[in-house]
This record gives structure tokens, sequence and C-alpha cells, in this order.
């Protein structure tokens, strides 16, 4: 007779499945969206917070990163909300429409919702599962996957961004979901958005993420882009030094369409960002695309499936990382080609930038074939700034951190450059100054 072997759970573990039991009551929806969140828990329950043993999370053990799981963060208060007013100003001289969430919960108060364009509906996520809104029914469904950490967002979420941009329609301006953590004690956040833009439709969706204290963030975005869309979104994760933040995209991408993403990350203790891209239709151009500054003992990793499903495709992925102290980056980087994606032209490329002898760079990159006419390629490099390009620059009179700050910033601007709004370029090279300016110090 044979035992069946169970692992010993850990804190963390039992702490999530006793947040659950207490949740799953107050938690928004009914009917099929709270069957979603029991399926969804029993697979946590199954395989437990993801670790070392699993290839795709061999860097980032969360199991043993994630030492306790926070209480739910409670409904932000007008205090909460007036910490919170500040921080949602950032990045204001961009003229987007901000739509706010304070400690996981979407508010009205300090977004920008007047005027929308025609063609532009957006909504809180908690009002319609709470409603039971068609449109709820998609999640889950954009790009399946059986990621423990999307498990688990989908078994807590909350509140977050129910958006649709529709067909032939052109934004003006760039929305900016802007996600604050501003309370004062330890808490969880659960958010999941939902993005559609249709046919045809043009939009630049800007997400950050940012706050201070002792939090943990699981986010998750679904995109759904039509045929002959033009889509760009940029996410920025400069959460506080104390924070855990787990983010995810799932992305579908259509036929003949643009598509760009870029993932910048600066905050946080430890930060995964893993991203989800299928291309669902022939003759797509996208550009994936990030650069991450850390140093401490910061811990940040990016994980990416560009899944090309159909043929003549195009996609570029540049990924860049800074590291100093005893930082360390992790990049995962798979392309699949599928046997119906002939033509495909892929090429992925990551380099890494050690400031220090204590900081730790792992760089993954990955082809999967299953076609014959093809371009892919993948590339990797870690290593010191180039000295003979130091000593150049300190023979015209320049001072060695200057030097330094200036070959930093055309590293990190070969990635930045891709992104297609000037406004939103300046300003990222604006936080590569700024950080390069507090590192000198």
């Amino acid at each position: 007779m044979n035992a069946e072997i169970r692992p010993i759970k850990t804190a963390a573990e039992t702490a999530l499945a006793a947040n659950f039991s207490r949740a799953r009551g107050s938690l928004p929806g009914k009917g099929a969206v709270t069957a979603l969140r029991e399926d969804a828990f029993r697979r946590f329950e199954t395989d437990g917070l993801p670790h070392r043993r699993l290839e795709e999370w061999k860097y980032t053990d969360l199991r043993a990163l994630m030492r306790e799981a926070k209480p739910l963060a409670a409904p932000p208060d007008a205090a909460t909300k007036g910490r919170a007013r500040d921080a949602a100003a950032t990045l204001a001289s961009l003229e987007a429409r901000r739509v706010v969430f304070v400690d996981g919960a979407f508010v009205p108060e300090l977004s920008d919702l007047a005027d929308l364009e025609t063609g532009l509906t957006i909504r809180s996520m908690a009002q319609a599962l709470a409603a039971g809104d068609a449109e709820t029914g998609h999640l889950g469904k954009i790009v399946p996957t059986d990621d423990v950490a999307v498990a688990l967002n989908t078994a807590f979420m909350g509140d977050g961004a129910l958006i649709r941009v529709a067909a032939g329609t052109a934004l003006a301006r760039p929305l900016h979901l802007l996600f604050v953590n501003a309370g004062t004690e330890p808490a969880a956040v659960f958010v999941r958005s939902l993005v559609v833009i249709e046919k045809a439709a043009r939009a630049m969706l800007l997400e950050s993420h940012q706050g201070s204290g002792d939090y943990q963030v699981n986010t998750a975005l679904e995109l759904d882009v039509g045929d002959d869309a033009h889509v760009d979104h940029v996410k920025i994760t400069g959460e506080g030094a104390g924070a855990l933040h787990v983010s995810t995209l799932m992305a579908a991408i259509g036929a003949h369409a643009r598509f760009n993403e870029f993932l910048f990350t600066t905050g946080g203790a430890v930060v995964r960002n893993q991203a989800f891209v299928r291309f669902a239709g022939e003759g797509t151009i996208a550009g994936i695309r990030g650069a991450s500054l850390l140093k401490g003992r910061q811990h940040a990793d990016t994980t990416l499936v560009a899944d090309h499903a159909l043929g003549d495709c195009t996609s570029r992925e540049v990924f860049k990382s800074v590291l100093d102290g005893e930082a360390h980056n992790v990049f995962q980087g798979k392309i699949i080609v599928r046997p119906r994606a002939q033509k495909t032209d892929a090429k992925m490329s990551t380099h890494a930038l050690l400031l220090s002898d204590t900081a730790e760079a792992d760089n993954k990159p990955e082809l999967e074939i299953f076609a014959d006419d093809v371009q892919c390629g993948h590339g990797a490099t870690s290593g010191a700034l180039d000295e003979d390009l130091l000593f150049y620059l300190k023979a015209r009179g320049i001072p060695a951190k200057e030097a330094e700050a200036l070959l930093i910033q055309a590293f990190v601007g070969e990635a930045v450059e891709g992104i297609e709004h000037a406004g939103l370029r300046d300003a990222l090279m604006e936080h590569v100054a700024a950080w390069l300016k507090a590192r000198s110090h």
C-alpha cells in the first residue's frame, strides 16, 4: 500500500488558505465567478507556492522568499487616500488620463474620468464582478496559463480596471493605471485588470506601481489586441523597499497588429514580472523590451514567453539590467514557434551590466522551434563597464562618476529608445539619471 506524500505547508501557504477561507464570502462576484475562484484556489492548494524545482521559477523560489502572507488590504479610508493623492500626480507632465487605485481599490475622486472619448469605456473590475457583467466571462481565457501565481490572483482578485476601446478608436492621450500602496499596516493586494482593444483601434496603456512600507502585490493584466490595432503597454515597477511584487501579463495579439511592451523596474525587494504574449494572427510586428536598475539586495525576475502561433510575424526582445551592490537580476525568455508559424522572424537579446563584484545576473534565453522556414536567434551577455571607454571619456576631462553615468545611460537607452511616446521616453531616462545620482552619493 502506497501512502500519498504531501509536502509540509509553509507558514505563508497556511496563512493564504486561512485568508481565503475568511474572505471567500466577501470577495466580489457570484455564480460562475465564485466557481472560477474556487477552482483557482484548489490549484494553489494542490501545488503550493512556486519553488526552485519548477524550471520557470528556478531562480525565484517564491516558497522560500515569501516567508509570510499578509492579510488582505482593507478598503482605503480618507487618510489613506490623502497620502496617495500626491503619488497620483506621478508623470503628470505626460497629460495622461489617470485611473487611480489605492491599496488595490478603485478611487474615482483621484481619477480622471471626465469627458471620455467616444469608444472608450472604463469601469471598476470589482463592480463588474459584483454585477455579473458579461465581460468578466473573458477572465482567464485571453491566454490561458496554469501558473500558480495567476491561480492565486484569480482566487483573491478584488478590484482592477475593465477597459474597452471600440473598433477604429484612436485615443488622444495615454491611459495611466496608477496603483498606489499607501496603507500604514502590512497588507496584501490582488489586482486583476482586463483591457480589450478592438479592431484597428490605437491606444497607449501606462501601468505604474508604487508605495512604501511592508506589503505584497499580486497583479495580473489580461490584454486582448484586435486585428490591425496598435497598442503600446509600459509597466513601471517602483514599489517600496520592502515590497514583494508579482505581476503577470497575458496578451493575445491579433493579425497585422503593432504591439510594443516595455517593463521598467527600479523598486521593490522582490519583483517578478512575467509576460505570456501569444501571436494569435498573421503579419504582426511586436517589440518587447525592458530595463531594470537594481541596488542593495534587490531581486528582480523577468520571465517572458513569446508564443508565435501563426506565421509571418516579427518580434524583437531586448532587455537590459544594471546591477549594483548585491542585487540579483533574472531573465528567462522563451520564443516558441508553432508548426503553423512559418516565416517567423524573432530575435531575443539580454544584457547585464555589473557595477560591483557581488552583483549577480542569471540570463536564460530559449528557443523552441517547430517550423522550418523561420529566422530566429538569441544572445546573452554580462560584464562590467568597458575600461577603454571609461579611459577615453576621462582623458577628455570628464570626471570618473560622470563618465560611468554616461556609459550606463547609453546602455539603458538602447532599450528605452524603443518607446514611441517621446514624453514617456524622456521621463524614464530622467528616472535613470535620478537612480545614477542617488548611487553616486
